[in-house]
């Protein structure tokens, strides 16, 4: 490769430069300080591990597989994956390494790998920050885990006209149980409620038992009052499906008290994820942005695969995508060379101010830091900070 080249990066992955790392940091380590004062305690995770670790997720979602790397192990000559998603890991830990009777509340924030973009114009590479809560399956865990991403989009800055979705993956899936459909119906039936395809799902479902209600599903998808209107006296009285509408109204209002002016959507056959969501599923959108600022659902019984299934429910972000566009920059003091005890004392003191102190080497004059913005300099015998 010529040397020309050899500065280039690969396809989706960037250098983040510093007015932007500072945004970033800045953001990390408030996010995290801002979860562990709701009790949510701070994990590390490796970046790799065994592929079977990994595939607590991926067994039953197709797409995190696919965007997992593998390698060999050059120790072992075991399958390793890169993680994609920490989700996994933290179900590992709560399983196995570290368990808790009761409730456990985790967060994390690390580098995951993507083999390709998961987006339109988005990296490989997101620095991933998120919660996690096991042990309840109440809608109190729901509410508290949309409470706590909502909170968290307020405090990085970004609250103003955003939107929350809500969905549940639990009506379609109660409804296709109690009309006994096969794998293959079903996968059709959820992609044309994905696509949106109405036209289609009326002559698809015209013929299906409880066909009629599965049209209403997707066509009241996003009106609760007019879908429970629409729906089948049957379905209505089956025990499974009215636990799950009754729980999809009863968090919508809570949230609806908690944040009396954010606007709610409710859409109940949103089944990304479908594969491995168990119940409630949520999404914050804002202006201008076709990407998600956050999103999650519950997972419950991740942990089985590793020896200890309980309820869970969390959600995460890309820390680079909710920094977008903001740009910070530091100011950096310049002071003369020299070891004199007043001078180290006054570089000393403006540090603790919490400024950025650099000290000229050798010949160097302010030229040499072209993004300094103050120096410290000698008037009358006292050290002072004056703008250049």
């Amino acid at each position: 490769m010529p040397i020309s080249e050899t500065w280039l990066l690969p396809d989706g992955v960037a250098d983040v430069l510093p007015e932007q790392a500072q945004v970033i940091e800045t953001l990390r380590r408030n996010s995290l300080d801002f979860l562990a004062s709701r009790g949510y305690q701070l994990v590390y995770t490796p970046f790799i591990e065994y592929i079977e670790s990994l595939s607590s997720l991926s067994e039953s979602n197709q797409d995190l597989d696919l965007a997992t790397f593998k390698v060999i192990d050059q120790l072992s000559g075991r399958l390793l994956g890169v993680r994609a998603d920490m989700t996994p890991q933290v179900a590992r830990i709560d399983a196995h390494v570290h368990p808790v009777d009761g409730v456990a509340r985790y967060c994390y924030a690390g580098t995951v790998l993507h083999t390709k973009p998961q987006g339109f114009n988005t990296t490989r590479a997101p620095l991933q920050l998120g919660a996690e809560l096991f042990g309840s399956d109440s809608i109190d865990a729901d509410v508290e885990m949309v409470d706590l991403m909502i909170s968290l989009i307020q405090e990085a800055g970004l609250a103003d006209g955003i939107h929350l979705d809500l969905g549940h993956v639990g009506l379609f899936r109660s409804l296709v149980q109690k009309a006994g459909l096969n794998k293959a119906t079903e996968r059709q039936l959820s992609d044309l409620y994905q696509r949106k395809a109405l036209p289609e799902l009326a002559d698809f479902t015209q013929d299906l038992a409880f066909g009629s209600d599965f049209y209403a599903l997707g066509r009241f998808a996003s009106d609760l009052d007019a879908l429970e209107a629409h729906l089948s006296a049957d379905v209505l009285a089956n025990v499974e499906f009215k636990h799950v509408f009754d729980a999809v109204k009863t968090t919508q209002a809570e949230i609806q008290a908690r944040w009396p002016n954010l606007h709610i959507g409710i859409d109940v056959v949103e089944l990304r994820s479908y594969h491995y969501h168990t119940g409630l599923m949520y999404a914050v959108y804002a202006p201008n942005r076709a990407a998600p600022l956050a999103q999650g659902g519950r997972y419950d019984g991740i942990g089985q695969h590793f020896g200890r299934a309980r309820p869970a429910t969390g959600f995460s972000c890309d820390l680079y995508a909710l920094s977008a566009g903001r740009f910070e920059a530091k100011s950096v003091v310049v002071a003369p060379k020299g070891n004199q005890a007043d001078l180290l004392a006054a570089i000393q003191a403006t540090r603790t101010q919490g400024l950025s102190v650099i000290q000229l080497l050798g010949q160097d004059d302010l030229s040499s830091v072209p993004y300094a913005t103050h120096q410290l300099v000698n008037r009358n015998g006292e050290w002072t900070v004056e703008k250049i």
